[in-house]
């Protein structure tokens, strides 16, 4: 019994905080103003789907989460492309706040070490149309 509840306890410690749906949905709002399936390809046709997905971003979360499989033009579908971005932020993410999600999602993974940057500037837009679409005060 006792070795049940070191190993759940060992469990609970490594499991991964995930972003919200509430993040997840604002984030989709800004990305696509919730046009699903039907959204444009974005950055001059590198970015695709409801979540405005590049590549590299996708290789990044299906390394982390092989269970997600598929291939890249599947970011076109909402589920899908769901399921993409919340491995990448869960993967470069653990412990962080909304905000610096937002700005991972929109800056990359390295974006909150290089503040005072044009790229930073850019995610504090970013991350203030999030917000918005979180309805935070």
């Amino acid at each position: 019994m006792k070795i049940a509840m070191i190993v759940c306890a060992i469990c609970a410690s490594v499991a991964m905080a995930q972003p919200s749906e509430q993040l997840l949905d604002a984030i989709e709002q800004v990305e696509s103003g919730g046009r699903g399936a039907n959204t444009p390809d974005g950055d001059g046709g590198k970015a695709i789907g409801p979540f405005q997905i590049h590549r590299a971003y996708w290789k990044d979360a299906v390394e982390f989460d092989r269970t997600i499989g598929g291939k890249y033009e599947d970011c076109r579908r909402p589920e899908y492309a769901r399921k993409v971005v919340r491995a990448y932020l869960t993967r470069y993410g653990k412990g962080k706040s909304n905000e610096s999600l937002a700005r991972m999602h929109n800056g990359g993974c390295g974006i909150l070490k290089r503040k005072a940057t044009e790229a930073w500037n850019n995610t504090t837009i970013y991350w203030n149309r999030v917000r918005d679409a979180m309805q935070i005060e």
